[in-house]
């Protein structure tokens, strides 16, 4: 095989216009403190991915596409993010083959999703 293979998705970078706000939802979802922290940036390296927080990315025309995190208890998991400022879109729910999924929005607007297998 010739040329670059994917490796899975490696970097996430969301747009977000309250830097504060949305660091403390994603260290609620991801379990961790930041790496990488300044007025500019919020970087969180998390199992060979990494998650940046961009302030100000909305006007500049960047989106946030939907990535499904894999949790181990999604009731629990929803709950951490809502307490933290998150707001449940979609609540979870059964999509077959004992998979539940769930929806919510960080204080932007930007969609995660959550995803449980049982």
């Amino acid at each position: 095989m010739t040329g670059s293979s994917t490796q899975g998705i490696k970097t996430v970078l969301h747009p977000v216009s309250d830097l504060a706000a949305a660091k403390a939802v994603y260290t609620a979802l991801l379990g961790v403190p930041p790496q990488a922290e300044g007025p500019y940036y919020v970087g969180f390296d998390v199992e060979g991915q990494h998650i940046g927080l961009v302030p100000g990315g909305g006007p500049q025309g960047m989106t946030s596409p939907v990535a499904y995190w894999h949790v181990s208890d999604i009731e629990a998991k929803l709950a951490e993010v809502t307490a933290a400022g998150a707001t449940v879109k979609e609540p979870a729910h059964d999509v077959g083959g004992g998979r539940l999924v769930a929806t919510f929005t960080d204080p932007d607007g930007n969609v995660l999703g959550l995803l449980q297998d049982r």
